[in-house]
């Protein structure tokens, strides 16, 4: 066994018990499933209302609009909208301190914790709601409604992609809201900063194409257009060729970059650590 392979056993470890640990919670995907499906519907009536009364060409057909409606559905969990859980109860009760003793990076033993965490609750929602947009909405005669394949083989293999990145970057930004958790003491501005953020720049509430055309090519390298947007636009087609990889190199290098600044701010944060609870 090589040392890399070695080194890395713990952060695999963290995150495969973390991830089983999190599969178990099945009544709250179902839930949220439930909720997200009616939450669907109305972003779709929205959009169908729209485009039954726009004259102007629109940047996203109206069959392309419903199918982004229902991946930002599916991987709605994605989004980092507040703190790790964990970890905000272990900076309450002060057991945070004990992460300095761990003889690993505390940095990326959070970040595989997080990473495991994300994918856990994202996956068996994206499973559920891909069935139901894909067969059960079809069945019900609403087939305009439905969720409709990849635009071809090159944007499914590229959006696989893309997806991979969006649940790193989502981690990164996570990492870094966790980290203002343990600064402030408090988990409730961060995860109230990180919401309003990530859901107006990630294209969840509104597809960032439709916003004004002067600031498109901000809200293209923007960091949260990883999470979602760009993944999405690539599904269905609207994002191909050259302009699809500069959107993966995107999300790939913000993810470095958040990535090496919460590991620098992971130090300073340790070394100036303040406790409370008890």
């Amino acid at each position: 066994m090589t040392a890399c392979s070695t080194s890395l056993r713990p952060y695999r470890s963290v995150f495969t018990m973390r991830f089983m640990l999190m599969l178990q919670y099945r009544a709250a995907a179902v839930a949220g499933f439930g909720t997200q499906c009616w939450w669907g519907f109305i972003k779709v009536m929205v959009f169908a209302a729209f485009f039954h009364r726009a004259s102007a060409r629109q940047p996203l057909s109206l069959p392309q609009v419903v199918s982004y409606i229902w991946l930002g559905q599916a991987f709605l969990t994605l989004m980092p909208w507040w703190g790790d859980p964990e970890i905000t109860e272990m900076v309450r009760t002060g057991n945070v301190s004990y992460e300095r003793l761990r003889p690993l990076d505390t940095y990326f033993f959070w970040y595989a914790r997080a990473t495991a965490w994300t994918t856990a609750r994202m996956t068996p929602r994206a499973v559920l709601m891909s069935v139901f947009a894909v067969v059960v909405i079809p069945a019900l005669g609403l087939a305009d409604w439905r969720l409709r394949m990849p635009a071809g083989p090159e944007s499914a293999a590229l959006f696989a992609c893309a997806m991979v990145f969006a649940i790193l970057l989502s981690s990164a930004i996570l990492m870094l809201v966790n980290m203002l958790v343990v600064v402030m003491l408090t988990d409730r501005g961060p995860s109230a900063l990180a919401a309003q953020l990530a859901s107006f720049f990630s294209g969840i509430i509104l597809p960032l194409p439709f916003f004004p055309d002067r600031v498109q090519r901000l809200l293209f390298l923007q960091p949260f257009a990883g999470l979602m947007d760009i993944p999405f636009r690539i599904y269905v087609g609207n994002l191909t060729g050259a302009m699809a990889c500069w959107g993966l190199f995107n999300a790939a290098a913000w993810t470095f970059v958040l990535a090496a600044l919460g590991h620098w701010l992971m130090g300073r944060v340790m070394s100036r650590l303040q406790v409370q609870g008890g």
